[in-house]
């Protein structure tokens, strides 16, 4: 029996090596075909998910499924879902197959001449699909249903001509064609430049160019329900901003219907009330209009939710061009001027939108009254209660934005009631370093104070302020803030119903705490800083409605059982849990080894899904409801993952060399033997190391090394935390990652001969400056470094245009002091000025036209390595920023960035590009992957 038992292990055993051995290590390859889920939905009555898987590269395929998993249909090359909200209707796009394409691009094909996209309407009932060629645009109404519109483009159809009296050109217009949806009838309009559905009502209104003398130009609304469009406006002229009241009562455009055919346009502000025609409320001769303003074409319309306001924009006119003066003839040039509120980068970064700036104004629909509510005074305004109240936020920066430059964020800021009535502005703050927002029923203001960590409402009527936290009741400010900066909030979970009262979030738990400090905040969720758990409200009534939407938000009904999502900072575990505002203390739903994704409800049912995941667990859809008690995968996206070798994480600890215990996660090789010995590579950034059971997604990336691929291919990944304090970030680095790589080197499985890091941006400057101190590491590869931070100071973020100084001063780059204030801090922190020491060989990748860190930064690191005599090698994109984006592209990198290491850390032959690099006359043909004997 013992003979038998043994012989029988052993043939287990050998089948188990066997079947281990079947598997494949993962290749670049591979990954690109790795199908990620970039679109769910569930419909309305919870009974259908809709969703779209995609690979890195090829084609995407659209999945219907129930909650049960059982799919109904599977279409290639589908994108872009939307379910009507009858729950009866598919709606979405049909895309030509990416090898069509590539082929017809082989051919020298015109891009005009290229196939259309295809709209698809799939009816979930019957499962028959309509299609329509060749759409150009599509509209489904978000809260009724029955009709759904489109656009189609073919050459027959298309028009480019002159529009209206303006001689405005190439204004392309297209038909129009409204289907109902149960009848299947179709109802075609022509010359269609415009079109919107009512929010609330089966309303569609439209501009059309007309057609001969069959149908008059104009613009029309059609009742659904009748099918008879009525006519709003009639004739031709130039409009704008066509927009309908929620319940369709009531339509607005801009409109200017003069013979005068100038180039610019004077527009007029139309309302239609259900009349015959529209008429002209406002033009800019009304005293409204501030002088040498108008009212502006860019400038958003749209109704208040009762349809007694309608807000349209103003600005300033522009000068008209000198046409005596030729182009040539006028001087190229930027003024930068010491004290202007804004650098000039920052203003022509922002030119183009800043030319389209309007200002927010009201029409008084019953008292038939104009009112200017936002002037050049203030940076922003909110309206409340859905542009229904009687006092709207503004605030300004104004007068403190020179100092922002160096200072960054929160920006100060002074606060103001504006008079919906008058436009009358009352200041009711002055340097606040915050942005205030409305409650939803927009009873109070309230704002986060970083200066003394504070939360604050005013109250609207009484126009009284109340600190309704402070750090003595309740926690509210980032307690691991290690910036030299103002600590940032936890934030809120909104409000509950009739502004009742705000549910503010520490850093484990949430605070029910009263709008003017009646009564003292309620801990809601009870245990979480005992359990060490991060509690936070998943607020299903306001999934996909914007926070600080301007009265959007809906406050939180108490009565009804709230959920949360929970995460434990200790163990990393995930969960689900549920609570009742009465009886308090979470009641935990499900929870686990894994990490949870934000679950997405159905609007009239229970039905949710959610996903689930870890290092070794693909994040499939998961169906189930409220209980969380009986699951269902609904997709299998990566089903290969079987037939690859994969890996492990797991949670380190060691302590840094100031004392501080200190936590990273260690990804190991499937079949991981601790007898041997792996080589590692070493990657970080900040503090990662709470997204333990987050699974990576496969992906030949933009600036960072595939986890799976590393660990698929024999490879060590180690990411540990880094904890730093003001003034020295490049030393807080080393003490916190290098006691951790030698404490791996102790357990006996690390090659300490074959370590590498890899680091990008921050990580990237992190990586060099460890180069500087250390010849551990056998081969760095360092992307967009800074390591002169004294010449990255003064320069500029050109993605943004901003100033680099908030960041050394404030913010990551953590220095705490100017150059003139430290400068040692800028010489002893910037691995520029001590690359004599490093002996480590470097990869660098900087592209030219990076708008976070200054190329030169990557140059001035590999001029140094150069002249040093230093092995160094530079990847330069040119079609990229501060990464590659281009699939291609970060392909390119991740081969490259794998001979680099693979030669270094396994003794791999050095390739071509490495070895005599790449000519640039050979640019573009010779890629000088191929590795030398």
């Amino acid at each position: 029996m013992k003979k038998t038992a043994a012989l029988f292990i052993f043939l287990m055993y050998s089948l188990s090596l066997f079947a281990q051995g079947e598997k494949k290590a993962l290749t670049h390859d591979d990954i690109l075909k790795w199908e990620r889920i970039t679109e769910q939905h569930i419909s309305n009555d919870g009974k259908y998910v809709v969703y779209k898987q995609e690979p890195w590269k090829g084609d995407p395929t659209l999945k219907i499924t129930t909650p049960e998993g059982d799919e109904k249909a599977s279409i290639e090359c589908a994108t872009n879902a939307q379910i009507t909200s009858d729950s009866k209707f598919v709606v979405f796009t049909l895309k030509p197959a990416e090898d069509t394409i590539r082929t017809l691009k082989l051919k020298k094909t015109k891009k005009e001449d290229f196939p259309k996209d295809d709209l698809l309407i799939y009816n979930l009932k019957n499962n028959q699909i309509d299609t329509v060629k060749n759409y150009e645009s599509v509209k489904v109404p978000e809260k009724w249903a029955g009709w759904i519109a489109w656009q189609t483009e073919t050459p027959k159809d298309t028009t480019k001509k002159e529009k209206g009296p303006k001689g405005k050109k190439d204004e392309k217009v297209f038909p129009l064609f409204i289907k109902n949806l149960i009848s299947s009838e179709v109802s075609e309009f022509p010359a269609v430049s415009d079109y919107v559905f009512a929010e609330e009502k089966e309303m569609l209104t439209f501009i059309s160019e007309g057609k001969d003398s069959t149908f008059d130009a104009g613009i029309y609304c059609v009742d659904l329900k009748t099918n008879l469009p009525q006519k709003v406006w009639s004739g031709e002229g130039k409009f704008k901003q066509l927009t309908i009241s929620k319940t369709g009562d009531k339509i607005a455009f801009l409109g200017d219907s003069s013979e005068d055919k100038k180039d610019e346009a004077n527009y007029n502000l139309y309302l239609w009330n259900g009349e015959e025609t529209a008429s002209v409320v406002l033009t800019n001769e009304n005293d409204a209009v501030p002088e040498s303003w108008e009212i502006s074409e860019d400038g958003g319309l749209s109704f208040s939710d009762s349809g007694e306001r309608l807000f349209y924009g103003t600005a300033p006119k522009k000068a008209p061009k000198d046409t005596t003066v030729l182009e040539e003839e006028i001087p190229v040039l930027d003024i930068w001027t010491w004290n202007e509120e804004e650098l000039q980068t920052v203003q022509l970064h922002n030119r183009n939108r800043d030319m389209k700036k309007t200002y927010l104004s009201v029409f008084n629909i019953p008292k038939e009254k104009a009112v200017q509510l936002e002037t050049k005074a203030f940076s922003g305004i909110q309206q409340t209660q859905s542009g229904d109240g009687d006092k709207f936020i503004a605030w300004s920066n104004h007068p403190y934005a020179v100092q922002s430059m160096w200072e960054g964020s929160p920006d100060h800021n002074d606060f103001y009631l504006v008079d919906v009535n008058t436009g009358d502005a009352k200041k009711i703050d002055t340097n606040v370093r915050a942005n205030p927002r409305f409650s939803p029923e927009g009873k109070y203001v309230y704002w986060y104070n970083a200066v003394d960590t504070s939360w604050n409402t005013l109250n609207i009527k009484s126009e009284k302020e109340f600190k309704i936290t402070s750090p003595i009741t309740v926690q509210v400010a980032d307690e691991l803030n290690d910036v030299p900066n103002l600590p940032r909030s936890y934030g809120n979970a909104g409000w509950l119903k009739d502004d009742e009262a705000i549910l503010i979030n520490d850093r484990f738990d949430v605070w029910k705490v009263d709008p003017e400090n009646k009564t003292a905040p309620v801990k809601i969720t009870k245990n979480g800083r005992e359990n060490n758990i991060e509690y936070r409200v998943i607020d299903f009534e306001n999934q996909g409605r914007s926070r600080f939407g301007g009265g959007e938000e809906q406050g939180i009904d108490p009565k009804k059982p709230m959920y949360l999502s929970g995460h434990n900072e200790v163990t990393r575990e995930d969960g689900y849990y549920v609570l009742t505002l009465k009886k308090g203390e979470p009641q935990k739903l499900i929870s686990g080894k894994y990490s949870l994704n934000r679950p997405h409800k159905a609007k009239d049912a229970d039905q949710v899904v959610f996903t689930k995941e870890n290092f070794e667990t693909y994040p499939n859809l998961i169906a189930t409801d409220l209980s969380f008690k009986e699951i269902k995968h609904i997709s299998v996206a990566a089903p290969q993952q079987k037939d690859f070798l994969w890996g492990t994480a797991e949670l380190v600890s060691w302590t840094s060399l100031d004392g501080r215990k200190m936590e990273g996660t260690l990804h190991k090789p499937e079949n991981f033997d601790p007898s041997k010995k792996y080589p590692m590579i070493v990657n970080f950034y900040e503090k990662s190391s709470q997204e333990l059971y987050s699974y990576r997604m496969p992906e030949n990336h933009r600036s960072t090394i595939d986890y799976h691929y590393y660990t698929s291919n024999g490879y060590l990944v180690f990411n540990p935390d880094v904890y730093y304090k003001t003034g020295y970030p490049g030393e807080d680095a080393f003490n916190c990652v290098m006691p951790g790589v030698t404490s791996l080197i102790e357990k006996g499985f690390v090659d300490e001969k074959h370590i590498g890091a890899q680091g990008h941006s921050w990580g990237g400057y992190q990586v060099a400056y460890l180069a500087t101190r250390t010849n551990l590491f056998a081969a760095i590869e360092s992307g967009a470094p800074v390591v002169n931070m004294f010449s990255a100071y003064g320069g500029i973020r050109w993605g943004s245009g901003l100033n680099r100084s908030f960041q050394y001063e404030h913010t990551q780059s953590r220095i705490g002091k100017s150059i003139w204030d430290a400068p040692l801090r800028y010489l002893e922190n910037s691995p520029l000025f001590t690359i004599d020491k490093i002996n480590t060989p470097i990869l660098i990748m900087h592209n030219d036209d990076d708008g976070a860190v200054p190329w030169y930064q990557g140059i001035e690191f590999f001029i140094g390595l150069r002249r040093l005599q230093k092995p160094a090698w530079l990847l330069n994109y040119n079609e990229a920023d501060h990464w590659p984006l281009k699939v291609r592209d970060k392909t390119d990198f991740q081969i490259r960035l794998a001979q680099f290491f693979d030669h270094y850390l396994k003794g791999e032959p050095m390739p071509q590009w490495m070895k005599e690099g790449i000519p640039a006359v050979d640019k573009g043909t010779d890629l000088g992957y191929e590795l030398s004997e």
